[in-house]
């Protein structure tokens, strides 16, 4: 080192400057990964939180959740290109480390930041989150993630199609391969129908209204909206969607319960049961698994329209409370009571019609909460089916002779959803209660695709709804 070297001042140590939008978007992530949470119920609090602190504006709120969803939604294809670009075993990079890798992944591969603002605002997150020794990594890393598009690194760390076909659509549209499978299965067909599927549950869902009968109309919530913001519903009378970036909760309507948010699937469920025809009254409607409302609220109002009472019965307390709240208000009557529809408190034979939206797997909300798809498992199915036998059990000893239930899940998965019907109604594992199919496709006037019947399967990429699937099932004996 000469003389001159040495005399040279040392570099000042600069302070890393932190990024209110990604440093959100960080917590909201590190939160999902460390507690289980979901980032729909753990990102609002935090938007607020940070408009509150005036940090930020809607721009820079879109920013950080397409930060967050794209992330998570895009995290085994950014898992699978990160991993070609360090020299270790994935399992091997700290989470945190992971987060901001994958975060700035997303920025370079899926969004349309510059690269050089997408690799700076990433080291420069490092910094405050993770240290400089760890923002170096992350530089190299992203920096060797630049050298190409997305479609140029999905040649190079998917398998072709012709060689692993799940492979394949596993590594391209970010799903675990178990659930490939298991969606492929359910959808039948060939390569088409699986990729729009797969590529529907990565695309942001639209918000979408209901209007409660008897309590507010869909004319009336899009006169609220405008015409700018509001759109009528593709299939479900009661639905109104919303505008990209619309706040539900700045309606006056959404704020007073008569109307809430809820996809449209699940309004065509709740209004085909009560659309089935029944033998004799039809008084005494019971919802066995309530939570968190939706449904209740809906047919609360339908039965209101008709004279008749909803019985909705919730096993979780804090599920059932959450019931209480998007029924306060209903015209007509009804009860919320904390009870477990496997040991239920009624007696047998005591109501017309019944709904059993059962536990599942969440399969069917992947736009929603892409986060599951990365916590579920296949042995998964086997702790839900027993449950989901008990719980149709139980609804179709609940109905009396004549009337109708209606058994729902938010999943396509054939173990969650027919092959549970047919055991029930075939006393595999369990005594059979004599009840026979109802064609459930008429009651979902003007929606197309589905299928051979005589249950229902609504699909994210025909129907752009979540994953709903629905049997109707009348008492026989």
């Amino acid at each position: 080192m000469n003389d001159q070297q040495r005399r040279r001042p040392a570099k000042p140590h600069r302070r890393p400057k932190k990024d209110p939008v990604r440093f959100l978007a960080f917590e909201a992530l590190r939160a999902v990964d460390e507690r289980d949470a979901y980032a729909n119920l753990v990102l609002p609090p935090l938007l607020k939180k940070a408009r509150a602190k005036g940090d930020f504006d809607g721009r820079d709120a879109a920013l950080a959740t397409e930060l967050v969803y794209g992330t998570l939604r895009r995290q085994g294809t950014y898992d699978a290109i990160v991993a070609a670009c360090i020299d270790r075993p994935l399992r091997e990079v700290d989470p945190p480390v992971l987060d901001v890798l994958n975060m700035g992944v997303h920025q370079l591969l899926g969004t349309r930041i510059p690269t050089h603002a997408a690799v700076s605002a990433s080291v420069e997150l490092a910094r405050v989150v993770l240290g400089e020794g760890r923002a170096k990594f992350v530089n190299a890393v992203l920096r060797k993630v630049s050298a190409h598009d997305l479609d140029g690194w999905v040649e190079r760390v998917a398998p072709s199609y012709d060689e692993d076909a799940e492979e394949n659509l596993s590594v391209v549209h970010s799903h675990p391969r178990w659930i490939v499978s298991a969606l492929w299965d359910a959808l039948g067909g060939g390569r088409a129908g699986i990729e729009d599927l797969l590529e529907a549950d990565n695309e942001r869902p639209e918000v979408t209204l209901v209007a409660r009968p008897g309590r507010s109309t869909t004319d009336e919530l899009l006169s609220a909206l405008g015409e700018e913001n509001g759109l009528p519903g593709r299939w479900s009378p009661y639905a109104v969607r919303m505008a990209e970036g619309g706040e539900p909760g700045a309606l006056d309507a959404v704020r007073d319960g008569s109307a809430g948010v809820q996809d449209e699937g699940s309004q065509l469920v709740a209004a085909a049961l009560a659309a089935a025809p029944v033998e004799g009254g039809d008084t005494r409607w019971l919802d066995g698994c309530a939570g968190p409302g939706g449904k209740a609220a809906l047919l609360a109002a339908l039965a209101a329209g008709r004279g008749a009472t909803l019985l909705a019965a919730e096993k979780q307390p804090h599920r059932a409370r959450l019931v209480e709240r998007s029924l306060a208000g209903n015209p007509g009557p009804y009860q919320v009571i904390t009870a477990d529809g496997t040991r239920p408190p009624w007696r047998p034979g005591s109501f017309d019609r019944v709904l059993m939206d059962v536990p599942c797997s969440g399969l069917g909300a992947l736009r929603r909460r892409p986060e599951s798809r990365w916590r579920r498992r296949p042995e998964d199915l086997e702790s839900f089916a027993p449950l989901q036998r008990g719980l149709l059990r139980e609804a179709l000893k609940a109905v009396r002779v004549g009337g109708v239930v209606g058994y729902a899940t938010c999943s396509p998965h054939l173990a969650e959803t027919r092959v549970v019907v047919e055991d029930v109604l075939k006393g595999r594992g369990g005594p059979s209660v004599e009840a026979e199919w109802i064609d459930a496709r008429p009651l979902m006037p003007g929606v197309p695709a589905l299928g051979d019947g005589p249950d229902v399967q609504l699909w994210p990429h025909l129907h752009g709804t979540d994953a709903m699937y629905l049997a109707l099932l009348r008492r026989t004996g």
